[in-house]
């Protein structure tokens, strides 16, 4: 069986751990903690970056610098997972979901403005699959409105929208350092802070609302509660663990886009066929290798194809069930104009195997199982 997902290891997760155990400092902030963050700052150029627990994490913090409040609405595609709109929920925010654009997955930037009103607070867009959504439209209607911006980009660690890396151009970007993504420490995340004046406050929070991280500095003599806040640091053993990955950045994402391409060039004839929908990416985004999907004709006929390359040996995947059918979505949601391609290209949507350490040859055995499917 060729599994849809597999732990991203490089070599020296282990010696890290190890050294992080030896340290004496095996909670939050420790050597590693300091080390992925100082290389998170370097590569995005965001004013201060800080490692969470879970994306999850990062979006709860950015709910709580952002001063979100019952009552207060929040855009977002419905095409999501349930945490970019738990965060907010949680903070007792109603979320009004926009359509996608059917070419990329992402929020239709076109359909966001008439979705704003009085109570609109905040503005999320998702980078699916690590391809940039039109960011520059974005923050010009957030500029317009006076309105948040936080990127959800869990899957886009490394990509880019016109030369500036996802997660930098909102005024807060969190990332997912989850088993499935393309850097790992297991289960993690990093908020991003844009603005200066969200840093000290996003500390505090990080630190169970205290003033510790100030104490340790030597800004001040005793550290107590300030204000919200919760447990949100990782462990400095995960830290260790996603440091291996980190200082082997450009071997990790160069080997997922070789096999992204590799499924890209094989599924070609499909596509000119018009069997298949294969992903595009917009000239101006140059995406990370996070995920590769092909879209079929429509739900049974990719029912019938996910069934044919388990017989096969291969765990390929659907993904999202857009968050505005379930019941949560209806509780504390609403969807605003009409759902033209989010349930329509999300009961097409099948997502191939793709990790570190799949090798060309079973890219290409999955390759000539989705070619037999369609052509025998």
């Amino acid at each position: 069986m060729i599994p849809f997902n597999k732990p991203p290891y490089v070599g020296k997760e282990k010696e890290y751990i190890a050294e992080a155990i030896n340290s004496n400092k095996i909670s939050g902030d420790g050597i590693f903690t300091k080390k992925c963050q100082e290389w998170l700052e370097n590569i995005t150029g965001t004013r201060k970056a800080l490692l969470t627990t879970s994306c999850t994490s990062s979006l709860e913090m950015s709910a709580l610098l952002c001063d979100i409040k019952p009552g207060d609405e929040v855009i977002m595609p419905s095409y999501t997972f349930v945490s970019t709109a738990n965060a907010f929920v949680m903070q007792g925010a109603d979320i009004v979901f926009v359509d996608i654009r059917p070419d990329t997955m992402n929020i239709d930037e076109k359909l966001i403005e008439e979705a704003v009103t009085e109570k609109t607070k905040a503005i999320v867009p998702v980078h699916y699959a690590g391809v940039g959504c039109e960011m520059d439209k974005i923050m010009e209607i957030a500029a317009a409105h006076n309105l948040m911006v936080i990127e959800d980009a869990a899957q886009g660690c490394c990509a880019s929208y016109k030369e500036r890396l996802l997660g930098s151009i909102g005024h807060l970007g969190c990332y997912s350092f989850h088993e499935t993504k393309n850097f790992s420490m297991g289960e993690g995340g990093a908020l991003l802070l844009n603005r200066e004046d969200f840093i000290e406050r996003a500390e505090i929070m990080r630190e169970k609302g205290t003033n510790r991280n100030q104490f340790f500095r030597g800004e001040v003599d005793k550290y107590s509660w300030i204000e919200k806040g919760s447990s949100y640091l990782p462990s400095d053993m995960n830290a260790a663990y996603l440091w291996a990955q980190l200082e082997q950045a450009d071997r990790v994402n160069e080997n997922r886009l070789g096999i992204w391409r590799q499924y890209d060039a094989g599924l070609q004839e499909l596509k000119k066929k018009g069997y298949i929908e294969l992903p595009y990416i917009p000239s101006e985004c140059k995406h990370n290798g996070h995920m590769y999907y092909i879209k079929t004709d429509c739900l049974k006929t990719r029912t019938r194809l996910i069934e044919y390359l388990r017989k096969c040996g291969i765990y390929a995947v659907f993904h999202y069930v857009p968050l505005h059918s379930s019941a949560g979505g209806q509780k504390y949601g609403r969807f605003c104009g009409e759902d033209r391609f989010t349930t329509k290209e999300s009961e097409r949507l099948v997502r191939l195997p793709l990790y570190y350490g799949l090798s060309g040859d079973e890219a290409e055995y999955i390759v000539d199982a989705v070619q037999k499917f369609y052509i025998q």
